[in-house]
């Protein structure tokens, strides 16, 4: 069972990046193999430009970055993604990771005659969320209903892929260091644990 973990904020010391290296760090202490991508990092062009619109209209090659990360993916039967909510969504980094890199003939296949399959039914998909607010403000004004729209079902379910878990790391600008920490161990024990009991998918 091999999992990546992927990570959008720039910031090395940040909550995001200590949450998105303690699932790693707990993923590998299973002996199982774990990939970790540091979008800010790793240098990631998240802007969508004219070779990904050629791709898109069947004009032109795959870019070799986009290629890159497919191949990333592809090597996993789990998908950890570890990101910080900027307006009840993606940061603009990850948004073109996934603008760029769960395209037409990879993630899904849709031809112009109106055909459709959705091509990722061998990954399953985590998603860790630092908020800032707390978990009764969300339920109230229904982000966590807006997190089930856009990426849930508009980007997970879409290409097929099995949506494993999704966990807020709620009041993420209020609560102490020391109470953080000890969530981000609980966390990444709780992933650790849905991980290592599930099956793979059938490819």
């Amino acid at each position: 069972m091999s999992s990546l973990v992927v990570v959008s904020h720039p910031d090395p010391g940040s909550l995001t990046q200590h949450a998105a290296r303690s699932v790693a760090e707990a993923l590998r202490a299973t002996g199982e193999p774990v990939e970790f991508a540091d979008l800010a990092a790793e240098g990631f062009d998240p802007s969508f430009g004219t070779a990904d619109l050629d791709l898109f209209r069947g004009t032109g090659e795959m870019p070799d970055d986009v290629a890159t990360e497919q191949r990333r993916i592809d090597r996993a039967d789990h998908l950890v993604v570890v990101f910080p909510m900027y307006w009840w969504s993606f940061p603009a980094l990850l948004k073109g990771w996934i603008d760029r890199v769960f395209v037409n003939h990879w993630a899904y296949e849709f031809s112009p005659g109106g055909s459709f399959e959705a091509k990722l039914g061998r990954l399953t998909v985590h998603l860790l969320v630092v908020a800032g607010d707390d978990a009764e403000s969300f339920r109230r004004h229904g982000v966590d209903v807006a997190v089930g729209t856009q990426i849930e079902r508009g980007i997970i379910e879409y290409c097929g892929a099995t949506l494993g878990s999704t966990t807020f790391l709620y009041s993420s600008d209020t609560r102490s260091s020391e109470e953080l920490a000890t969530d981000v161990r609980r966390i990444a024990g709780d992933l650790t644990a849905r991980i290592a009991d599930h099956e793979p998918a059938a490819v």
